[in-house]
Formats: C-alpha cells, structure tokens, sequence
C-alpha cells in the first residue's frame, strides 16, 4: 500500500474482508501505517507485491508505477486523479502512465480501486457492503461511486467482484471480460459503461463471453446524439451513438437495462438460475388479480405464456378441486394456502409444464413481529417441487420492499433466487432466453470492423460514379446516360420514355431541394422543358430510366463514427426519412440474416410485405441491395466517409438505387 490515509484505509479494509497474506506498506515519511511497518520505496520491498495500491499525487504515481513494472510487480491500482479528466495537461501525463507500466496491469487512474470478495482481498479506500462469497457476479464499473453504491445492494445480489476502472489508462473494458471469464467462480458480468475505446477488441472479448456461457448484463449512460461534424447525408444524423451501442450489445447477447435496480435484478437472476432456453414462462400466485397483473407484463417484455398441459391440468384439478379456474398463469386460490403437500403437489403439476422458467409470487408481511410460516410452508413446497422437477422457478415479491433479508437468506440457502419487483423479474426472465439464444449462436457471431483513419484527402463522387463503384457489387441501378445540356434529349429518346433527368454534381447530395431533379418525362418536349430549366449553373445531367412500380422507398446509408468507425443504416427513406425516423443501425462487417432482422423489424416492411393487399415488395432484392452496399463499404474501411442511397426503390421483381452519394478518399495504398 503506497501514501497515506487512503492507504490506511485499504489496509483496514483488506483486513475486514478476510485477507490473511502479507501487507506492505510504503511512504517515505512515515514509519507505520494502520500498525503496518513502512518500507520506504518499492525497491526497499521485500520481494515484488503481487498487487499495489497506489494513493500518491499523480506525477509522484506515475514514478511509482516506473518503479514496481521495472521490478516486476503483478499489477497496481491508480487511485489519483488529475489525469485525462482534467484536459490536455493531465492527458499527457496520462500518457506517461501509460508508458510506465510496460507489461504490468494497471487499473485506474482515477478510480477508486477493487474488492475481491472470493479471494478476501479489498484495494480500496473506503466502506463497502459486500462479504465474502465463494460464487457470484462480477460488476466493472467507471465510476468509484456507483461500485461503492452497488456494494450496498439490498437484493441478495451475490457480489464476486467489484472492479472501478476510471480512465482505463493501460487497460480497456476487453481486458477485464477476458479476465473474468477465466475465473470459474464468476456467474455474470455486470458493466457500467461511459464509453468503449477499443470496440472491435470488446467485440471479440464479449463473444468469448458468449461462448464461455458467462452472461454479460450492462447499463449504458448517455443517450443523447453524438454531437458530430456536419454531414452532406441523412445517414450520419440518424445513426446516433447511442442507436449504435444498441445494436453492439444486440449482436453481441448482451443484455442492456434502463435502470439501476432492472440491472441489479437481471444479474441476480442470471447468477442464480442461469440463461434459458426460451421465452416460456409460468406463473403461480394466490390471486386473480396478480394473475392478470402478470399476464400483461409478460406481454409488454415479450414473454409466451402457453397453455397448460392436458396431463397438468388434470392433475390441477384433482389437488385444487372443481372451483379452481386452470390456466396459465395460475391464480391456485387460498384453498391450498398453509397445506405443505398439497402446494407441493400443485406446484409440481405446474412445473411439469417445462416452461422455461415457473415464478412463484409471493409477498411477505415485513414488521419484525410478523407470523411468516405459511410463507415459509410455501417455501418448502416449491423447494420440493424443484427438487422432485427438475425444472427451474423462482419466488418473486411484486414489490422490491415485501421480500424481506429472512426470506431472501433461507430462499438462497434452499437454492431458489428470491426476485424482487414483478417488473423487474419478468424483465430478467425475457433478459436470461434473448442472451441463452446468443450463446447459442456464439460461434456465428462476428467481431467487429476495426475502426480506422480514412489514408488521403476525402472528395465526393457525384451521382453517376457513385452508381457506377456500387453497381460493381452487385448494387442495381437505372440504365442511365450521362451526357451535356445539348444531349438530354437524344439520352432519352435512346432509353425510351417515361425518364427522369438530374443535375450531375459531386458538391449537391440533395438535388430535390434545389430543383434539380425532373420524373416522369414522357416525351422530347418534356425532357427539353426540364433541361432548361436545370441548365443554369449545370453542364452535367444524368438521364436514367423510369423506374416503377414503387411499392416502398429504403434509405441505405454508411456512416463513420468516431467509436464504431463505418457503420450501416437501413430505414424508410425517400421523404419520408426523417419524418418517420424509421431506421435500423447495423454495425460492420454484418451478415445477411442480421440484415434480413433488421429489415424486419421497421415499421415499412409492412408495405414491403404487402400491406392492405398492394403488390409485394422482393424482400430477397432489398437484402442483396443492403449486403452489397455493407460489402463496398468494409472493403473501403480505410477510405470510405460516408455513403447514402435515398431512395433504393423496391419493386415487386427487384430493388434499384435510383439516388447515390459517396464520400471518400482517392487514396489507393
């Protein structure tokens, strides 16, 4: 332990959680720290320390860090702040630390340091609220508060790490998922994420996660659009940063939640049942009202409730009697309340439904004087039913504050995970089948592009070379002719009628706003008319085939962001792109059934599928347009700013980019 009170203290707290090893401490101007002899720098150590805490001023850190890499330490923590968070200065001595721990891990700088309850050891400066465990979660946290914060849960949330990480100086969030996933004792990994440095080698760690069978659960601050550069396309302005860490975490099976208790629930749930293999579930309670209750927010998370089994529900109707309505979820009344064998016997008919996972509701009184022993012969009961099943169940409270820390102890002492809030249970449930179908499908899954600086000076391609790069991947376009002020009409009369005629120019993305654009031109007259009133200013046009039947507009886009580097976007497109906002963000490279998903899942696939009985759209067409625009744009990473197709015309017999923009360099190294 290096400095002074904060070092204190991480020696007092080491001691308090069970740590039974050797303790050095190391300040010059001090001769004990909190009863431990101080040495007085790391080369006075009697050996290199497996692990430090380092609680100095910043610069004298960064000395000390030199020190203990160049004897070889294990690792640090980098408790001082004054680093990158504070600008420019303190950036670069950040990159000083960064070149001063060579191969030594470092963790930090600027955070508060870690608690190893498996191990009993505790490198941090202040109070926490864990206990030692022999299994359990890990969380990784950028912020030292909120580690503190979660430490002191209330919801039986076994706790196997606790990690602040801060700047991430020397190490990114990839390092500690490939760390934890070598431990055997962790269950899950729960992230507090800022920001992601290094995407791809997240990617590639999450995935390992996947295939591990360790579940990831995160909570995501900041929503807001990235505040970005100006862009000539829609694309950029719709693919927010936030709609891309969406889709990293559902590529990825990892479980996104909105609030601090709905993360806590869902890492408690997958610590102690585990992920599941479907989204079926069961429910059992005492009330027609909690029944109902429940059968509205399985279907808000998207949770199937089938029907009961003929075999279950006849044996139901021998335990509960004739007076008992069956169905799924079950309210079984009060008739078995307090009656050990026939709530096991009715719980057991229940569980042999296999639903993926059976809840049990219960609600406990809560005042220290209160009788809970027919609470605790329901207990016993669905123990027994578990144990005679095999089958999973859980007893939830609907309320956080009606599972009282009695019940959640003798629950987990049976092994049944005690939920707290009906919302937040179901929630985890859907949360546990969605990640238990991506470990299914780990080795599928694709890490992602590595983000790169675009190599030479970026320049824009006007409409015709735009077409003519894309139509090289398989992208369909219009017949079309280029051709001068002079030439519009021959163009058409050579294409035949109805054509459209366009201004050619790499410097307009949106010809429609200045007027430069004509459709349906039936005859030479027409074309004539429209070519004059372009010509000012214009010397390029674009004569192209009408192209029709339209039974939907797509916009395709690529777009680079400074975290996820080029990513795709996918939505309603024509006018209607940002009135509607109906958009899918894809993250490169990207594979066509993820494609075919996202189409999916917008809201103008309904026309595509043939809405009110119009013609239908060639789904098939629409997926190969997307694939090959993914296709040009991970093949020019290093080149590629920005591309958008608005619209890609999708007929009943193909889909035809009738508009293409590019923006990127001419470098060919």
């Amino acid at each position: 332990m290096f400095g002074g009170r904060a070092a204190a203290e991480a020696i007092k707290q080491c001691r308090a959680v069970g740590y039974d090893g050797e303790l050095w401490a190391v300040n010059p101007n001090r001769e004990e720290i909190n009863g431990v002899t101080c040495f007085k720098s790391a080369a006075d150590l009697p050996s290199p320390p497996d692990s430090s805490f380092i609680a100095a001023p910043p610069a004298v850190s960064v000395e000390i860090i030199a020190e203990l890499a160049s004897l070889g330490a294990g690792g640090a923590v980098c408790y001082a702040s004054g680093f990158a968070e504070i600008g420019a200065q303190g950036a670069e001595l950040q990159d000083k630390l960064r070149g001063a721990c060579g191969e030594m891990a470092v963790i930090g700088p600027n955070c508060h340091g870690f608690l190893n309850y498996l191990d009993g050891v505790a490198l941090w400066p202040d109070q926490h609220g864990g206990e030692r465990v022999d299994r359990g979660v890990a969380l990784v946290t950028q912020s030292g508060n909120f580690g503190i914060n979660l430490s002191m849960q209330q919801r039986g949330v076994d706790l196997g790490y606790v990690i602040t990480i801060g700047n991430k100086s020397c190490l990114g969030l990839h390092d500690y998922i490939e760390f934890l996933i070598g431990d055997p004792r962790v269950t899950a990994i729960g992230l507090h994420i800022e920001g992601i440095d290094d995407v791809q080698s997240f990617s590639i760690a999450a995935i390992r996660a996947l295939e591990a069978g360790i579940p990831i659960v995160a909570i995501k601050t900041g929503r807001s659009a990235r505040g970005a550069e100006i862009n000539m396309s829609h694309t950029a302005s719709l693919a927010g940063e936030d709609r891309l860490y969406e889709a990293l975490f559902r590529r990825l099976g990892i479980a996104r939640c909105n609030t601090v208790v709905q993360f806590l629930e869902t890492l408690k749930f997958l610590s102690g049942v585990g992920v599941l293999p479907d989204n079926t579930l069961g429910s059992m309670s005492c009330s027609g009202g909690e029944a109902s209750l429940i059968a509205d927010c399985a279907d808000s998370v998207g949770l199937e409730m089938p029907l009961l089994t003929p075999a279950s529900a006849a044996e139901l109707t021998n335990i509960l009697g004739p007076k008992v309505p069956l169905s799924n979820p079950l309210d079984y009344h009060t008739y078995a309340w307090g009656d050990h064998e026939k709530l096991k016997d009715c719980f057991s008919a229940m569980l042999r439904n296999q639903f993926a996972c059976t809840i049990l509701v219960l609600d406990y009184p809560t005042r220290p004087t209160a009788d809970t022993s027919k609470w605790e012969v329901a207990e016993h009961a669905l123990t027994e039913a578990i144990a005679e099943t095999g089958e999973r169940a859980v007893i939830v409270s609907t309320l956080p504050e009606t599972m009282p820390a009695g019940a959640r102890q003798r629950l987990k002492a049976a092994g049944i995970t005690p939920m707290q809030g009906l919302d937040e249970c179901l929630s985890a449930i859907r949360t546990a089948a969605t990640i238990g179908r991506a470990q299914q499908e780990a080795g599928n899954t694709l890490p992602l592009l590595e983000p790169v600086a675009i190599k030479g000076e970026i320049h824009n391609l006007d409409e015709w070379q735009s077409k003519l790069e894309l139509s090289g991947y398989g992208l369909q376009v219009p017949e079309g002719r280029m051709c001068g002020r002079d030439e519009t009409v021959d163009a058409a009369e050579a294409l035949g009628y109805p054509v459209v005629l366009k201004v050619v120019s790499g410097d307009i993305a949106h010809k429609s706003e200045i007027g430069g654009v004509a459709v349906n031109l039936g005859n030479a007259a027409a074309v004539a008319t429209a070519t004059g009133k372009m010509a000012e200013g214009f010397d390029s046009f674009l004569v192209e085939k009408m192209v029709g039947p339209t039974v939907a507009e797509i916009i395709i886009g690529v777009s680079r962001d400074r975290t996820f580097g080029l990513t795709l976007l996918l939505g309603a497109g024509g006018i209607m792109v940002e009135l509607l906002d109906d958009t899918a963000s894809l993250l490169l490279p990207v594979q066509r059934h993820e494609i075919e998903a996202a189409i999916r899942g917008l809201k103008i696939a309904r026309l595509i599928e043939s809405f009110r009985g119009a013609s239908k759209g060639d789904f098939d067409a629409l997926v190969d347009a997307a694939a090959a625009v993914a296709e040009y744009a991970v093949e020019h990473n290093d080149k590629l700013a920005e591309l958008d197709i608005n619209p890609l015309i999708v007929l009943p017999d193909g889909a035809i980019a009738v508009d293409a923009y590019i923006r990127r360099s001419d470098d060919r190294t």
